[in-house]
């Protein structure tokens, strides 16, 4: 396999302005059956969710907004699976831990899956997919995950790697990736700060939800949306929606997690999922934007 190193000198971009938008929403909260930990992780076009349940025990799933049903996804032969992302072609990607306990990257059609390691390196995860056979992820220099992270989008047809390099950061994660190659993700500062970032055409933009403490970006839409996690000035944590057209900010939180709500998930209709709650019991969701 071929490695490649992209350079972010292009530019980086700084957030002039932070309107905030008064966009709502309804929700829908989920459970799988007889388990009182879900998470919703991704989201497709047309309404089929990526996500896991088991807080000490992970098995993947994929779940039909319409159908209000579960389709079980594990890795084959794998000690627990989280199915992260998903594309419009049902196209799956997230991470296995195998027997002997060392964590890898993959990819699914279907009951077709192929592992996905960046060579040389001991700790893999996906976490988005585009529709062009590109998904991105991230690296762990430590099997055990607690090492640096280095974030990076894998081309499945050339199986090549793209590894970013984050200025100022000291981990990286690559979370999401659209079909124009926009890229989203977080990255920890020498303060041990989390700060969200949006890398567009070679500009890269660091989002920090106003006022907040720490900021994850997790997904990303085909209309450069970005959904995402900040902590407030208490500690709570809050979705969000960042529209890099209007460069305007969204708080999100489900009614019944007001304050434990995080979002990892977002289509190009604008439905969102994530979940809310304290390990071990989380409750899934799926939350719909209402009319303006």
């Amino acid at each position: 396999m071929n490695r490649k190193s992209l350079s972010l000198s292009l530019g980086i971009a700084l957030l002039a302005s932070l309107p905030l938008s008064a966009q709502t929403y309804s929700f829908k909260d989920v459970k799988f059956p007889k388990d009182g930990f879900t998470q919703f992780l991704g989201i497709s076009n047309d309404g089929i969710v990526a996500g896991y349940h088991g807080a000490s025990i992970n098995q993947g799933f994929t779940y039909d907004v319409a159908t209000n049903t579960f389709t079980v996804e594990n890795f084959p032969g794998s000690a627990q699976t989280q199915v992260i992302g998903i594309n419009n072609k049902k196209k799956t990607v997230g991470f296995y831990i195998d027997q002997k306990g060392i964590t890898h990257g993959f990819t699914n059609v279907g009951k077709a899956f192929v592992t996905v390691d960046q060579p040389g390196t001991p700790f893999n995860q996906l976490l988005g997919q585009n529709d062009n056979s590109q998904a991105a992820g991230y690296y762990s220099t430590i099997a055990d995950g607690s090492g640096p992270d280095h974030g990076y989008v894998f081309d499945e047809m050339g199986r090549v790697f793209a590894t970013f390099t984050i200025p100022g950061s000291t981990s990286a994660q690559a979370t999401g990736i659209n079909n124009s190659g926009t890229v989203c993700g977080f990255t920890v500062d020498a303060k041990g700060v989390n700060h969200g970032w949006l890398l567009v055409q070679g500009i890269l933009t660091i989002l920090n939800f106003p006022a907040s403490t720490s900021t994850q970006a997790t997904g990303l839409n085909n209309n450069n949306q970005v959904a995402g996690v900040y902590v407030d000035g208490s500690g709570n944590s809050h979705g969000f929606v960042y529209n890099a057209a209007t460069k305007s900010w969204t708080s999100v939180d489900d009614p019944n997690g007001i304050g434990t709500t995080v979002v990892n998930g977002i289509n190009d209709n604008g439905d969102l999922v994530g979940f809310w709650g304290t390990s071990p019991l989380n409750t899934a969701f799926v939350a719909t934007p209402a009319a303006e």
